[in-house]
């Protein structure tokens, strides 16, 4: 319909405003968000105008105008789109991205940096390998693996150019837990047994007997080797099978506060398993709820036994480590490229002081043990073993993917290029299964070793080929010198390494004042991995936050908007802008998020609470007519328009249209269209009208559809100005 009204919109806001409530954009903004405090603003240098003189055009005009075409949905037309755009050597490169950069890769340009990073990063793959391994309760060389076969696959099939695959102390520490759960006996051979005073509500489980080496296991025994590699190949079948599906998206659904909350928790068992080795004590090992208070228990009565030279060499080692990581490395960086290797000091000089002063001998410091010359031979994992880490491994899969994704993405961002979901899965999941095969632990990416590859000029997985050739060196000669390697001065780097893990409990006041549900979804995650277990907490730390995410789709963001007389054609939140106008006779709400089954209800309600629907007559008075054809506008109340129960609506609060701005509206379905349906005839009952405006396509297409089943009619408008227009006009007429 064409209004009467010419739509002059050549009055920029009031720059000069100083009520603090903020300035809008084009099309209002309902979260009261913008410019404020009280402080008054220049006026910009460039300050442009623009008139729009036009007929009010309804949505369907505008579809007809533009040629819009409905897409279509059907399984048919998908398929056919599928293999139209199917390529061969598209698909081949897309499986095996090394084909893609590396033909545009510069050995004058990038190889410098990543001769450098490499080096680095081989550095810090030595003894965190050696440590990791440890941690997940196998030997020192199995971690050094981790260095060699899962970078490998990953420099072919990866898609992040910085990450560093290996190990990583969350993922080692849940490979722990599947460790003592199912291993009967240790690598060596030697029978694991029951602790005496086990309990019910912490099953204690498999305490290694040292002085039982010489004991034949059973048949059955399974070492726990057979159960790190059997869970690395079920690990990399949930990573394949997730790819099939097209699951990358799964890692949104793991939030910030429950990432933090569960590595920061994680990083307390991390510490917790170490203690035993700072103090050169045995320490029992249970599983299930309060394991850790169990062990923390252990580990206080267990203080009068403390190795006095084991743990003065830890401490030793800690002090070195904080001295070089908050002293040293920065006065270094600035005069070198390449950072300090504190961790490789640290463990070729515990070596060489426990080979040269005989501390295993003289003062029963635990040594790493002898670690294989060379390379495993390939071996693949139990399969029997698959029925029984198949749970584990989902949870493992899940962390370990969230964790390289989140990785990823951040240097991918920061670096321009792409890093895809599906591709991480398929390289995650290739490298496990090979992983498995080759005596590896799951596969993760460790933050810190990533942020110094990045640091030091690496700009592609060449960096991470050249880390595992000197991996490599060190296993085929160098490896049997670190078998004099005092445990406590892994447990010494360890601890240090996992600061910036605990660091991240200074997040939590960041995510208080993002809203109670983050706090709560962090706080609770946190406990319930301390107290219960790794992955029972992370369970219930994902359903938390589902929930969290639940309520808040039930309950998304609606306002009531009122008109700018300063800037006609702005429409902002009545409650969080002083200056707004209501429009005489009409209601302007806003909604967000969806309006399907489940949010049907609340829309309903807080719609009637924001406008008062209920409380209208069935019989509406007619409001005082305004004069003329001009438009005008009357102050808001202090409520926003709003009226309590109990309260008879007044004749200045009656109104005639309802316009629900959809702008925000990102789904709706048939229980939403029919909610608009009976909101339609509910109006009409009480002598007034329901319009809609700005609703995207895919929304448009649904009140379309749902209009043709007898829903409906809907006038339909494509901006919220065009609807007030038409609105005013149909007062005025």
């Amino acid at each position: 319909m064409t209004s009467d009204r010419e739509s002059q919109e050549t009055n920029p806001l009031n720059n000069n405003n100083t009520n603090g409530n903020g300035s809008g954009n084009g099309n209002g903004s309902g979260g009261g968000s913008g410019s404020g405090n009280g402080s008054t603003q220049s006026k910009p240098k460039i300050q442009p105008k623009y008139s729009i003189h036009r007929d009010v055009l309804t949505h369907e005009v505008v579809i007809k105008e533009t040629g819009y075409a409905a897409r279509d949905k059907s399984i048919p037309s998908s398929l056919r789109s599928c293999w139209q755009s199917w390529n061969f050597f598209a698909l081949f490169t897309g499986v095996i991205p090394i084909l893609q950069w590396l033909p545009k890769y510069s050995p004058r340009r990038d190889l410098a940096g990543d001769v450098i990073a490499g080096f680095t990063v081989a550095i810090m793959n030595i003894p965190h390998g050696m440590a990791y391994g440890i941690l997940a309760g196998v030997s020192a060389g199995n971690g050094l693996y981790m260095a060699v076969f899962p970078v490998l696959v990953y420099l072919l099939l990866g898609t992040s150019k910085h990450i560093s695959i290996g190990t990583f102390a969350v993922a080692s520490m849940m490979t722990l837990k599947v460790v003592q759960t199912y291993a009967t006996v240790d690598s060596t051979g030697a029978p694991l047994h029951v602790p005496t005073n086990a309990t019910t509500t912490a099953e204690p489980l498999l305490l290694v007997n040292a002085t039982a080496t010489s004991l034949t296991p059973p048949v059955d025994a399974i070492t726990n080797l057979e159960v790190v590699t059997s869970l690395a190949l079920a690990v990399g079948i949930v990573n394949l099978l997730m790819a099939f599906l097209r699951l990358g998206t799964l890692a949104s659904l793991l939030s910030d506060p429950l990432v933090n909350g569960f590595t920061t928790a994680a990083a307390c068992h991390v510490v917790t398993a170490q203690l035993k080795d700072v103090l050169g004590i045995e320490v029992e090992r249970y599983r299930g709820a309060f394991k850790i208070v169990y062990t923390l228990i252990d580990v206080v009565k267990s203080v009068p036994q403390t190795n006095l030279v084991n743990f003065g060499f830890c401490v030793g080692v800690i002090i070195f480590m904080v001295i070089s990581n908050e002293c040293l490395k920065p006065y270094l960086s600035k005069r070198c490229r390449m950072p300090l290797p504190a961790e490789l000091i640290a463990v070729i000089g515990g070596t060489l002081i426990s080979k040269y002063f005989d501390l295993y001998p003289q003062f029963n410091v635990q040594l790493v043990g002898v670690i294989p010359r060379g390379l495993p031979e390939p071996v693949l994992p139990r399969l029997d073993l698959l029925p029984k880490v198949a749970l584990d491994s989902i949870a493992i899969a899940v962390v370990t993917y969230s964790i390289i994704m989140s990785m990823g993405l951040t240097f991918a961002r920061k670096h321009g290029y792409e890093v895809r979901a599906n591709q991480e899965l398929f390289a995650m999941g290739i490298g496990n299964i090979v992983g498995g095969c080759f005596s590896c632990i799951p596969m993760a990416c460790s933050l810190s070793r990533s942020v110094i590859q990045d640091q030091t000029g690496g700009v592609s997985q060449i960096a991470s080929l050249i880390s595992a050739s000197l991996v490599v060196v060190t296993l085929m000669w160098v490896g049997p010198f670190f078998s004099d390697l005092p445990r406590c001065v892994l447990a010494g780097v360890i601890i240090v390494a996992l600061k910036p893990m605990f660091m991240q409990a200074r997040e939590l006041k960041k995510f208080s004042k993002q809203g109670k549900l983050e706090m709560f979804t962090w706080i609770s995650t946190f406990l319930c991995v301390v107290l219960i277990d790794i992955d029972i907490g992370l369970l219930i730390g994902i359903c938390i936050s589902l929930l969290a995410l639940y309520i808040k789709g039930l309950k998304p963001y609606s306002c009531l908007l009122g008109y700018m007389p300063e800037a006609p054609g702005i429409y902002m939140d009545l409650n969080q802008h002083r200056n707004a106008m209501q429009v005489p006779e009409t209601r302007i709400y806003r909604y967000s998020g969806s309006l399907n089954f489940a949010t049907s209800l609340f829309f309903r309600r807080s719609l009637y609470e924001a406008v008062g629907l209920d409380k209208m007559p069935l019989s509406s008075p007619s409001p005082s007519r305004v004069a003329g054809n001009k438009t005008s506008y009357s102050p808001v109340s202090q409520n926003g328009g709003k009226v309590k129960n109990g309260q008879l609506m007044e004749a200045s609060d009656m109104f005639k249209i309802l316009i629900l701005d959809f702008s925000m509206l990102g789904h709706i379905d048939v229980a939403g269209c029919r909610t608009l349906s009976d909101l339609s005839k509910e109006l009409k009952v009480r002598g007034a009208r329901l319009l809609l405006a700005s609703p995207v396509d895919r929304v448009y297409d649904t009140l379309v559809h749902s209009m043709a089943l007898s829903e409906g009619p809907f006038e339909i408008f494509p901006t919220l100005h065009d609807c007030v227009e038409y609105a005013n006009a149909c007062r005025t007429a």
